[in-house]
């Protein structure tokens, strides 16, 4: 199936090369390049990056993501320092940290977490931090340390509707899913809760409104919605590449729920433009 006129991707390669640099020197990943985001250069040329912890290697086997599958090392303690070191070269007003799933760690890496956004903290004491994390396997423990360091927002994407989690999320759980921001808005209430959603796998206009419900039930505050693009011949293949008009009727449809913000186009991931969503979310 060959790309839309709309899905064209504008590089930005002097600024990508010194943002890389910055991040290599201090031997950090992020998900813009381990996941082959397509607004990599935009936010590189804007001196930004969501810096992804706990190594470049996952221990799941989502089907749709392009980061490496590889054998995974054990946590970097460098990792937080070097993250907030970067945060700062950068001057970032909004850090978004994410990270791999790290099954084999006792907590899923969330100590790691935990670490990083104190260190953030006390290096620049004015921004704000969002965290996207993964499932932790459910654990509660895991999540509420996560929430007790203080990040502003806590993310964690659904990614699909129910229906496609088998072929899209093997090692995932959407109600699990559905249950971390349920968590998270009970155990720390004044602590923002976003979510976002893939779209091109196949799934249905019903069952993403489903979705939006399903979110609002557990009150999560910002909900992003994107198209998937496959990042090779391995990963699931594209079922459907959606309109931004349609994108549009997502976006006025997630509003109309009531998520107290909502990014929807076709080159839209969960951490994209997280300035505004933090200030839109602080209004």
């Amino acid at each position: 199936m060959s790309k839309p006129s709309w899905l064209t991707i504008k590089s930005y390669p002097q600024a990508a090369e010194e943002v890389q640099a910055l991040l290599a020197s201090l031997n950090l990943n992020t998900v813009c390049s381990g996941a082959a985001c397509p607004n990599m250069g935009e936010c590189f040329k804007t001196r930004t990056a969501t810096f992804m912890i706990l190594g470049a290697n996952c221990t799941r086997n989502c089907r749709f993501c392009n980061v490496s599958k590889q054998p995974v090392l054990p946590p970097d303690p460098e990792e937080p320092g070097n993250v907030a070191k970067a945060a700062v070269a950068l001057n970032l007003h909004h850090i978004v940290v994410t990270s791999v799933t790290r099954d084999d760690l006792p907590d899923g890496g969330a100590s790691q977490f935990v670490a990083t956004i104190r260190t953030l903290k006390t290096a620049l004491p004015e921004s704000t931090i969002e965290v996207l994390i993964p499932d932790f396997k459910g654990d509660p423990h895991a999540l509420h340390a996560v929430l007790d360091a203080g990040p502003d927002i806590l993310n964690h994407n659904i990614e699909t509707v129910s229906e496609l989690y088998s072929a899209v999320r093997p090692m995932a759980d959407y109600r699990q899913s559905l249950d971390v921001l349920k968590n998270a808005r009970q155990y720390a209430p004044k602590i923002h809760t976003k979510s976002g959603l893939m779209v091109g796998f196949g799934e249905t206009a019903e069952q993403i409104a489903r979705v939006m419900d399903d979110l609002r039930r557990v009150d999560c505050d910002a909900f992003t919605i994107g198209q998937y693009l496959r990042p090779s011949k391995s990963h699931i293949a594209v079922a459907e590449y959606v309109s931004p008009e349609q994108f549009k009727v997502y976006e006025i449809l997630a509003f109309q729920k009531g998520f107290k913000y909502v990014a929807s186009g076709p080159f839209v991931r969960s951490s994209y433009h997280a300035a505004e969503c933090m200030s839109a979310l602080n209004e």
